[in-house]
């Protein structure tokens, strides 16, 4: 089992805390049948691919991809960045991700490996910004796209960006909320990010997006089938947090074209 990145260093308070989402991530993108799929995706002999977390809050995905890129896609050369609306996520990110690396190195120096920057699995992070979801990022560029998106239905939305940030518990409140609240059956946000599938994915790329219950997966799968650019679009479930009340909790989506 590849261990966890550590996140003891986040402010939870500004930050959304790893919680059965965030797992469910790991668990799926390390599970055989994925690594399998990524390994054959992206051959060693293919352009190193990039992989862009929407969202990474903590950074614990964005940091286990970095960390265990070896493992994960049977190849080291595998760039990674993050892009947040919340400016306390990108630095907490930045930070996580720098030590799960370092972390890895020094596993691999103490267990008698040549102790190089990026230890003997790790990738290469390139970097975590502000801004929001794809907005910054060029078209058709991206390899894997990690979405853990605000999934939970909400009565509106919180302000994404607030002139002259306010401190105390309003302002904290309004950072946590952006990482939840998702508006209409929890769709809001991720509407979009599916909107822009078709542009920011390269020709190979794949797309990993968490769903809830009430965000209606067996019909956002229906309308990622139909997305009209000629893409021959598939959306299938490879991961779930198991069943309650006849319901799959959670469930991963992966997302790419035939």
């Amino acid at each position: 089992m590849l261990p966890t990145p550590s996140t003891s260093h986040v402010p939870y308070a500004r930050v959304y805390e790893p919680a059965e989402d965030s797992f469910l991530l790991l668990d799926t993108l390390s599970s055989a049948s994925e690594t399998a799929f990524l390994a054959a995706h992206f051959p060693s002999f293919s352009s190193p691919p990039l992989v862009l977390e929407i969202g990474p809050g903590s950074g614990v995905v964005l940091a286990f991809l970095t960390a265990h890129a070896h493992a994960l896609f049977s190849r080291r050369d595998v760039l990674t960045l993050g892009v947040d609306v919340n400016r306390f996520a990108c630095e907490a990110t930045r930070e996580t991700v720098g030590k799960a690396v370092r972390e890895d190195a020094t596993v691999i120096q103490e267990e008698g490996g040549d102790g190089n920057k990026n230890g003997n699995g790790a990738g290469y992070h390139l970097g975590t910004a502000q801004g929001d979801l794809t907005g910054a990022v060029r078209p058709g560029t991206v390899d894997v796209l990690v979405f853990n998106p605000p999934y939970v239905p909400t009565p509106e939305l919180p302000s994404v960006y607030q002139e002259g940030e306010k401190s105390g518990y309003e302002e904290d409140s309004r950072l946590l909320a952006l990482s939840y609240a998702g508006g209409r059956d929890g769709m809001e946000i991720t509407d979009r990010l599916i909107a822009a599938l078709p542009e920011v994915l390269s020709g190979r790329g794949v797309a990993y997006l968490l769903l809830c219950a009430q965000n209606k997966p067996e019909e956002v799968k229906g309308r990622i089938r139909g997305l009209e650019d000629g893409g021959g679009w598939r959306a299938e479930t490879v991961g779930t947090s198991g069943r309650k009340a006849g319901w799959e909790k959670l469930q991963i989506v992966r997302i790419w074209r035939e």
